[in-house]
This record gives C-alpha cells, structure tokens and sequence, in this order.
C-alpha cells in the first residue's frame, strides 16, 4: 500500500511539473496577403509571444511553411513549399544549418545570381540560400512593395518588377530595391532596409572555390490588381 501511495505520489508532482513546462497558448491566423494565411499559436497571457505549431498555406489549402516556436523564436527543422506543395527546402533553425534544398529549374526559375566576378568553367559556386526557401523565405521583400497612387494605372499585362538583394560575403543583407519595367517606362525604388526584420536580413552566403562572395539576386514578379508584387515559383 505504502509504495502504490508513492507511485501515485510522484505520478502527481510529474504531471504538474509538465504541466508547468507547457504553457497555455491559443490559436491565431492571419491573412499574409491575398494568396497566402498562416496560423500560430501565442501564450494565453501574452499574445505578442509565438509558442508552439506554426503552419502557412497558398490558398488556404497548400502548405508552405510549416514549423516550431519557442518563446517567439523558430526552433527545430522548419519544412518549406512551393505553391503546389512540393518540397523546397528543410532548415533546422536550432542549430543554424541547412538540411535540404530542392535543385533549382533553371527553365521555369524567377530567380537569377550574379557576382562580381568573372566564373571559368572550373569554378565551383554555391548560390545564396534563404531560410524558408524560394517562395516562403522571399514573401517579406514582396510584401514591402507597393504601387505608388501615381503609377496605379498602368497596364498590369505589360508590366512587372524585378526585386534586387545584395547579399555580402558575411551572409547579410546590403541593398534592397525594387526595378518597376512597364513598356519603355522603368523605374527603380530604393527600399528601407529598416522596415524588415533582423532574420530578413540573414542569408547563408554565396561562394566560388568555397571562398564567400557578393552576391546580387534577381527576383522577377507579376504585379496584382492591388500594386503588390506576386513572385510565386
């Protein structure tokens, strides 16, 4: 009798210490943009703080990113899609490394690398990656772009926008900057690097001969009905 009273005691302090190590959450969503929502959970007692299941779909039915929280912080292996559900990348912000990225189609790919030097055809290179793939990871560069009121009016059809990231040797976001083409009509927008967050800014580094190097990516997107820019791959 003496030791059921012990099993059943230590049962109890075992299940309020988990209890305590799991802390209350409720469920968000919120609406990216037009094509894009996401769902999370925050802490009960403090809803700026991201805990637990993260998940974001195209078109509320396809998953694009999906992952953990921990104290506002992404944690353990994120997965990431494409708009069809294929898998585009694996990356384990816990330990800061990448563990899978899909090969890139260079016929249907929206995304060119250039550096400032001139490649032989000995070199080995390594293109700039980000944390949350070719889609997900590059939403928040689209997402800070719109429109002005004053150039509204043009010809969507015949038009599109080129989003421009300088990504330093060290792996950090340099220039940020949004090339407007409608017709003979070009534009460039200068973008604040200010607006984006700390991790928009961290890439892992382009290389050539496993040395970092500069790196410049091109982004090609179609412009909506709205004046933001869709860069779905």
């Amino acid at each position: 009798m003496k030791n059921i009273f012990l099993f059943i005691t230590c049962i109890f302090f075992i299940n309020k210490g988990f209890g305590q190590q799991a802390p209350e959450t409720t469920e968000r969503s919120h609406k990216i943009s037009d094509d894009v929502s996401e769902k999370f959970h925050v802490l009960k007692d403090n809803k700026g703080i991201k805990e637990g299941l993260y998940q974001a779909y195209y078109n509320k039915k396809t998953a694009i990113a999906s992952g953990m929280f921990s104290n506002d912080k992404k944690v353990g292996v994120w997965h990431f899609f494409d708009s069809k559900g294929n898998l585009l990348q694996n990356f384990d912000y816990t330990s800061k490394k990448l563990l899978y990225e899909a090969p890139e189609l260079k016929t249907d790919s929206r995304l060119g690398y250039f550096v400032d030097k001139e490649l032989t055809d000995t070199d080995r290179t390594t293109k700039p990656v980000k944390a949350g793939g070719r889609y997900y990871g590059y939403l928040p560069y689209a997402l800070l772009f719109k429109l002005p009121g004053s150039l509204m009016d043009i010809n969507r059809v015949a038009s599109y926008a080129v989003i421009e990231l300088l990504v330093s040797p060290g792996g950090r976001l340099a220039d940020y900057k949004v090339h407007l083409v409608s017709g003979n009509f070009q534009k460039t927008f200068k973008m604040n690097l200010n607006a984006l967050n700390d991790e928009d800014k961290e890439f892992i580094p382009a290389t050539v001969n496993g040395e970092p190097i500069g790196c410049r990516i091109s982004i090609t997107c179609s412009i909506d009905f709205h004046g933001r820019l869709n860069c779905i791959e």
